[in-house]
């Protein structure tokens, strides 16, 4: 008879292999949530007839059909001008688990000043995401780097996926928004992004 160990494999050696494990399922992602922000009448950021509802839904299309091409599979929170509340967004993105949550925006503010380009993340997975996709989306775009930041988002904080907020700029700064107004500018957007996403997954 072939006698069996008896030690226990430590506690310690199994949940580092969990982390690992999660670590590794976090970047070998199924699908990209992309979320286009606001939708119907949610008119989003407005000003100069420019409504952040159509950027942010021409950029997720860009970068739907960007990350397509390249054998990245994909899942839209909406096609359309359509409304969808903020809980729908997150249970929409949770059906697909192992996947990541990108939610595209325009910012705004009150004055006219601010510009530049931000991404916010809630979760640690979150943030290194983010910090991939706004160092490669200002590889793109010569403005302000606004940096990576903490914000506990409704999309964000409800998201079981690794998730991230992008905001590509001011429509209600005039130089930006003209900008936003060209195809070119959204393509970058939606490419950096793109960009960002396949770094975060071939790093390890």
């Amino acid at each position: 008879m072939i006698s069996r160990p008896t030690h226990k494999t430590p506690l310690i050696i199994l949940l580092a292999l969990a982390l690992f494990a999660g670590l590794a399922q976090a970047k070998n992602f199924r699908y990209v949530i992309i979320d286009a922000g606001h939708g119907g009448h949610d008119k989003g950021g407005l000003s100069g007839k420019v409504y952040e509802k159509h950027l942010a839904l021409d950029t997720a299309l860009r970068l739907e059909y960007w990350l397509k091409q390249r054998g990245i599979r994909t899942k839209m929170t909406r096609r359309s001008d359509v409304f969808i509340s903020l809980p729908g967004r997150a249970s929409f993105g949770n059906k697909y688990r192992n996947s990541i949550f990108v939610s595209i925006h325009y910012n705004h503010a009150s004055k006219t000043s601010p510009h530049g380009l931000e991404t916010f993340y809630y979760g640690a997975e979150g943030k290194k995401l983010a910090t991939h996709v706004q160092s490669k989306m200002m590889s793109k775009i010569a403005t302000i780097n606004r940096g990576v930041k903490y914000a506990r988002f409704y999309v964000l904080r409800h998201s079981k996926n690794p998730a991230i907020l992008v905001e590509g700029g001011f429509v209600s700064n005039s130089s930006e928004r003209n900008r936003m107004k060209k195809g070119w500018f959204r393509q970058s957007i939606a490419e950096g992004i793109g960009e960002g996403i396949l770094s975060y997954k071939r790093s390890r």
